[in-house]
């Protein structure tokens, strides 16, 4: 598959709520995963972290929607736009976010994913 072909597929899966199908798809089993806060999930290794990470979001947040732009591609790199409406259990606080996922692809899978809030 070509980075066009994968960023097309991946970008699909999450507009259709399925991140985790596009992970278990394309993630390469030592991906790296950076946040650009500070958090215990800011920089992640491997799948195992990745998973970590999510089931702690969907563990602490009620996502109401998601909407995805994209993607723009750029060499061996594609980015996709997320803007989330979301509720935290926690403290039943809802709020909106949007934010910049920029990918790496090498040999089909995603090397690097990073965030920019």
């Amino acid at each position: 598959m070509t980075i066009a072909e994968i960023a097309r597929d991946f970008a699909h899966l999450c507009r259709t709520g399925r991140e985790a199908e596009a992970a278990a798809r394309y993630n390469a089993p030592d991906i790296v995963s950076i946040e650009a806060i500070e958090s215990p999930f800011a920089r992640c290794v491997g799948t195992e972290q990745l998973a970590a990470k999510w089931a702690w979001w969907t563990e602490n947040h009620i996502v109401h929607s998601i909407a995805v732009e994209g993607p723009f591609l750029h060499g061996e790199q594609f980015a996709l736009v997320f803007a989330m409406d979301f509720t935290r259990k926690q403290d039943g606080e809802r709020g909106q976010s949007s934010e910049v996922a920029l990918y790496t692809v090498r040999d089909g899978k995603v090397v690097e994913e990073r965030f920019f809030y």
